[in-house]
């Protein structure tokens, strides 16, 4: 099978560099799967979960929001952050859900829309860590 050159890159460094089958990552507009020869492409990402298979093997990523740019046989992503599900520490990632939920049903306020932005988004990554390290352990 032809594979695709994945990288991605957070600001701490490179996170992966490899050919891969296929990726699927979550894009602003929805999910989306690359394979090798993909047209050309620019795509937001959302905070979510990124696969990729290579050799009947599949890793999985939890990313937060950034880019990707599909371009000559390569997937580029550039996102604030990333951690594989593997390393996810899943008890931190529910406590971190309950303190954003608890959060959320405080701010009733409009005055606090930028706390409920942010507590919005705590939630978001802390359930696709918890999502992410879910499909890694099964």
């Amino acid at each position: 099978m032809a594979q695709i050159h994945l990288e991605v890159v957070t600001p701490n460094g490179a996170v992966v560099s490899e050919d891969v089958d296929i990726v699927t990552a979550p894009g602003v507009g929805g999910e989306f799967g690359v394979l090798a020869n993909h047209a050309p492409f620019l795509s937001t990402i959302r905070t979510g979960t990124l696969s990729f298979k290579k050799d009947r093997m599949t890793k999985y990523l939890m990313v937060t929001g950034g880019f990707t740019e599909v371009s000559n046989n390569k997937i580029t992503f550039l996102v604030e952050g990333a951690e594989f599900g593997q390393d996810i520490d899943v008890d931190r990632a529910l406590r971190a859900k309950e303190r954003a939920e608890k959060r959320l049903v405080q701010m009733q306020q409009a005055t606090e829309k930028i706390n409920r932005v942010r507590a919005e988004a705590a939630l978001q990554r802390a359930l696709a860590r918890i999502h992410t390290a879910e499909l890694t352990r099964h």
